[in-house]
């Protein structure tokens, strides 16, 4: 009897304990996650990143790197806007995924990558999560034609939905613009269907890209608009994140890529000119998520990531028109958009992908820390997928490398070692501290500002190597450059001769990855692509016949 009563208690204890256990979970949840990603924002245009070489205030990113964790070592895929959100969406590489369907010009652009495709929105619906998308897509879309050529200017069907849009990939609300703020069409799109009447044509500053425009649409309001879309599904699912079903919010920022247009609200807020206006109302947008988290009573539950796609434009600054070098102004009146790092977007150099990194999450990370491991925008969804206890298989995201270890003691042993990064005409790799750049030059073409030019680069090699190179020749120095960011990180001090070993080992790694369709560990896996040049566009008459 004595025996029975006693099991009977203990099993009434372990029933307790289990349901107290349950109800915690229920209470705290999984967090809710807000991911803000800036476009064309430099390294150095983030104070907590600039330090004396930043002249705007960005009390939104100080907020959060007070109250979270920098990431000093964070870097994009790639140094232009679609291949770095493309690794974002699917925890892929971009150069292995292919896009379907012909490209109209610049908002026109196709789907960049196939419906059925394993996305971060996906996966985070497995997990119970309400998802939304705000901001910039940049991903393609396939529009309704009245014709059967590729959509663009005079062809597209403003009055029907539009397929391989954000809601095709996973995510249940969506509110975009097909691109850049100075790419045609300029009309907003929600959940797939546009909004009001494409009857005007107009253009904005910078490249004054004359396309079709909503009647109503106007460049400086877009931000704030974004802005009230935030509050809205914030508000729409508060209730529900305090019971348990948490949300994702995917914002996209379309600043401070040009046109450089602040609201009126805004000007004259900095003492840098228009440019510093900008990226004040860049990080007011930081500033108001936090505040509508607070409102809510959502702030203890919500991790916040803020980022940006890739390095500064050397085209963007004070002067509206996209000017050659535009970025040396601001240089001179001491803001330096790359902080310390040299190159700008477009480039292999790390001004043009090492990006400011800051991710707050109460109770877990702690605040003002710092963390100095390499990280890269596509391990986003490894990471988020063991936050909210969502088993990968082999097969999805397998270039993406969870850094949760890293956000509870940001001295944790590194959990990526190597990431590869396309500039526009060249590529990059980096195992450790070293840093291989498969190029003469900058990687970028240098219309815009970025030094070598390739024309000038290649040119000046071949005369140094002493005559036209094989293709086999190419992995040697002076057609690659090689830099210990350890010491040199202002990439100044060209070490490749000196290491031709580490040159090899690092092309070798690169190979291996790409041949396995992985850079993480699991079954060999087909790349949409057979080949891939890594050298990017050589000038002609460079190569011997």
């Amino acid at each position: 009897m004595y025996l029975q009563m006693l099991n009977r208690l203990l099993l009434l204890s372990l029933l307790v304990v289990v349901a107290g256990a349950d109800c915690l979970a229920r209470e705290s949840g999984k967090p809710n996650i807000i991911y803000i990603m800036a476009d064309d924002l430099g390294y150095g245009d983030a104070a907590p990143f600039g330090g004396q070489q930043c002249k705007i205030p960005t009390p939104g990113m100080s907020r959060l790197a007070s109250e979270g964790m920098r990431f000093t070592d964070a870097h994009s895929i790639a140094s232009v806007c679609v291949p770095s959100r493309l690794a974002i969406m699917t925890g892929r590489y971009p150069w292995r995924i292919n896009g379907i369907g012909q490209s109209g010009p610049w908002g026109y652009i196709a789907p960049r990558f196939k419906p059925g495709s394993h996305t971060l929105a996906h996966m985070l619906n497995d997990a119970g999560y309400k998802t939304g998308y705000i901001g910039k897509w940049h991903l393609g879309l396939s529009m309704v034609t009245t014709d059967d050529r590729p959509q663009q200017i005079g062809n597209v069907d403003y009055s029907m939905p539009v397929k391989a849009g954000p809601n095709d990939h996973g995510f249940d609300y969506s509110f975009i613009l097909p691109g850049s703020l100075d790419m045609y069409p300029y009309v907003y799109l929600r959940d797939q269907r546009f909004l009001g009447n494409v009857n005007k044509r107009r253009g904005w500053s910078a490249f004054n890209r004359v396309g079709p425009t909503e009647e109503n649409f106007e460049d400086y309001e877009v931000l704030q608009t974004f802005r009230g879309e935030m509050h809205e599904f914030i508000a729409r699912n508060a209730n529900n994140a305090k019971q348990g079903r948490p949300f994702f919010l995917y914002l996209a920022l379309t600043s401070p890529h040009t046109p450089t247009s602040p609201h009126p609200d805004f000007k004259g807020k900095t003492d840098l000119g228009v440019y510093g206006d900008f990226v004040y109302e860049t990080d007011f947008c930081l500033v108001a998520t936090m505040e509508a988290l607070e409102k809510h009573g959502l702030d203890q539950n919500t991790i916040v990531i803020f980022t940006s796609d890739h390095g500064p434009a050397p085209y963007a600054g004070n002067v509206l028109e996209a000017t050659y070098n535009n970025v040396k102004g601001l240089e001179k009146m001491g803001h330096y958009p790359a902080g310390p790092l040299r190159g700008y977007k477009f480039s292999v150099y790390e001004g043009g992908t090492r990006i400011p990194f800051i991710i707050k999450w109460p109770e877990h990370v702690e605040p003002g820390s710092t963390c100095r491991r390499l990280i890269g925008l596509n391990d986003l969804m490894a990471t988020l997928a063991e936050i909210a206890g969502v088993t990968l298989t082999s097969e999805q995201a397998t270039d993406s490398i969870s850094y949760l270890p890293l956000l509870t003691d940001p001295l944790a042993k590194a959990t990526r070692h190597n990431i590869q990064i396309q500039g526009t005409h060249g590529w990059a790799y980096r195992m450790g501290n070293w840093k291989l750049c498969l190029c003469p030059g900058s990687g970028a073409l240098g219309v815009h500002g970025n030094v070598p030019k390739p024309a000038d680069a290649w040119v000046a090699a071949v005369k140094e190597f002493g005559g036209k190179p094989t293709r086999e020749q190419l992995l040697a120095a002076p057609f690659v450059q090689l830099y210990n960011l350890a010491n040199d990180l202002a990439e100044q001090n060209d070490v490749s001769k000196q290491h031709p070993k580490v040159v090899e080992e690092m092309f070798a790694l690169m190979q291996q990855q790409f041949n396995n369709g992985r850079s993480t560990p699991g079954p060999r896996l087909e790349n949409d692509r057979a080949t891939l040049n890594y050298w990017g566009r050589i000038p002609p008459g460079i190569l011997a016949p």
